[in-house]
């Protein structure tokens, strides 16, 4: 099979460039061509893309385990987003029916989002026709472009789309500055209406549940469930090993923990950490952060803390357990407790 690359450079730094693949999966370069020409994207005035060339189609770079019979998982690095990484810091997974495939979320960067394209071309040539992004995070969504010219359809939370278009500029501004040139393409996709509360999608002899959450982890939070192999994707509703990030409300993250397990998965995925845990065991340590962070938080309300001196006090017992602690703790504490403060 063959794909288009293109080089994208900086308008404004025109040495600034990087190569970058358009999905088209042809069987010879003359349809490629074709295929290019009808989704090459606008990749808007502060780029300059040069002609296309077609090319064999290119090794993944990323590995994906099969972690049940067609589920298909990628850990991303327990680390901030830098250069190197290139916002691969997410867990990704894609899960394969008898018609088509779903991919659920897609990385922090359009490379990563090539890579996740790349790697489910090297085990199947169906069409992708869903890309689930469990929650409006960039280092879950910077990628969906890919899929999307692939020919998938977003599907995520009612809330997705308003809260990534509300938060579009500062997402790409902060990671253009995280990534540098590696950044080059990317963006926040477009995202049409969502999930009310559940829907079915339907790959073809396998059918994903997936559940719109109350506000959690964040306020746009899906979990996805393939009912052939008991797999439940979480999103970052669950976090291993990677420090917890509150972006949303403690006490509806709990209730959210406590509800979720139902029917009761073979074994779950994580938004960051795993990539594969056991349920309930995984979330135990989540779950056990969380219940320090409102308590503690409780706490400081009812001894009349001012917020300043509850960040430098609340759950500083937790601080050895978990990587980037110190990089997302605070924020936390900040969220607990404008949270709290008015229960």
């Amino acid at each position: 099979m063959f794909e288009i690359v293109l080089s994208l450079c900086l308008v404004a730094n025109p040495e600034t460039c990087e190569t970058r693949l358009l999905p088209v999966g042809a069987v010879d370069c003359a349809q490629a061509m074709a295929r290019a020409e009808e989704i090459a994207p606008d990749w808007g005035a502060a780029l300059r893309a040069s002609a296309f060339d077609c090319v064999a189609r290119p090794e993944s770079g990323r590995v994906f385990e099969e972690a049940a019979p067609g589920v298909y998982v990628h850990r991303g690095q327990v680390e901030d987003v830098t250069p190197d990484n290139l916002g691969d810091v997410a867990n990704i997974g894609f899960i394969i029916g008898d018609d088509s495939v779903a991919v659920i979320d897609a990385g922090g960067s359009r490379a990563v989002g090539e890579a996740v394209y790349l790697a489910v071309r090297q085990v199947t040539d169906k069409p992708i026709t869903h890309m689930i992004l469990t929650h409006m995070h960039p280092d879950h969504v910077m990628g969906a472009a890919v899929m999307v010219e692939a020919g998938a359809q977003i599907v995520g939370h009612r809330k997705l789309g308003q809260a990534l278009a509300a938060r579009a500029e500062t997402y790409e501004t902060a990671f253009a500055r995280l990534m540098g040139a590696g950044f080059i393409g990317s963006r926040v996709p477009e995202v049409g209406e969502g999930i009310g509360e559940r829907a079915e999608v339907d790959l073809g002899g396998r059918v994903l549940d997936l559940v719109a959450w109350e506000t959690a982890h964040s306020e746009s939070d899906v979990t996805v469930f393939d009912r052939k192999t008991a797999t439940l994707f979480t999103g970052d509703l669950v976090f291993d090993a990677h420090s917890p990030a509150l972006d949303g409300s403690v006490l509806g993250w709990l209730r959210v923990l406590e509800a979720m397990g139902m029917p009761e998965p073979a074994r779950i995925v994580p938004g960051h950490g795993g990539p594969v845990l056991e349920w309930p065991e995984g979330a135990a340590d989540l779950r056990r952060y969380l219940e320090v962070l409102r308590d503690e938080t409780r706490a400081a309300v009812s001894q009349g803390l001012r917020l300043g001196e509850a960040i430098e006090t609340v759950g500083q017992g937790e601080a050895g357990r978990w990587a980037l602690f110190d990089l997302f703790h605070k924020r936390n504490v900040t969220a607990a407790f404008t949270e709290l403060e008015w229960e």
